[in-house]
């Protein structure tokens, strides 16, 4: 248990150390590209498939997916420093319709505001320390963190597809 335990922490180093070295321009290209591939959900999901729950407990297809869209605002803005166009008590889980229409340009929103303030930062800001909270960090690393949360959420979605009887798109990794 122990060797395992060693192993997935060198293996989280180590990816973590990779992925802090991605450039500007890398990591604009990995927004937009996951930009693309949310939107296959969004377009594969049937319009009265937003509002499905897979169980009582969890939320709505559209909660799903405006949850990933309050969090690209608000990692994106830290890591970046970007005012977000949204007040800081604006939850788009809690205020956008939960139709296909709004949820969908809702979240492809969020993605135009994340790929426009890393277009905005250098190579060299990257590597700058940043605060979330208590947590110190540097913004490459937060933007690394943005990209896990939102690829998270995006995945969770696969079976609210699935039991809808949609087929979730093709993975897009490149």
């Amino acid at each position: 248990m122990k060797k395992l335990s060693f192993l997935l922490a060198v293996m989280v180093l180590a990816c973590t150390s990779v992925f802090a070295q991605i450039t500007k321009d890398e990591t604009v290209a990995e927004w937009t590209r996951a930009k693309a591939y949310t939107k296959a959900y969004l377009d594969a999901m049937p319009a009265d498939g937003y509002t499905f729950k897979a169980t009582p407990e969890v939320r709505t297809f559209a909660g799903q997916m405006l949850h990933l869209a309050d969090a690209n605002y608000f990692l994106i803005a830290t890591a970046t420093g970007k005012v977000p166009p949204l007040a800081k008590d604006v939850s788009l889980e809690k205020t956008v319709a939960q139709t296909k229409e709004a949820t969908t340009k809702a979240v492809l929103d969020s993605y135009d505001f994340a790929i426009a303030s890393i277009q905005t930062m250098t190579d060299a800001q990257f590597k700058e320390e940043a605060s979330m909270g208590k947590m110190k960090s540097t913004r490459g690393l937060l933007l690394a963190k943005a990209f896990e949360h939102q690829t998270h959420h995006r995945g969770q979605t696969t079976i609210y597809l699935r039991l809808k009887g949609a087929t979730p798109p093709q993975e897009m990794l490149f």
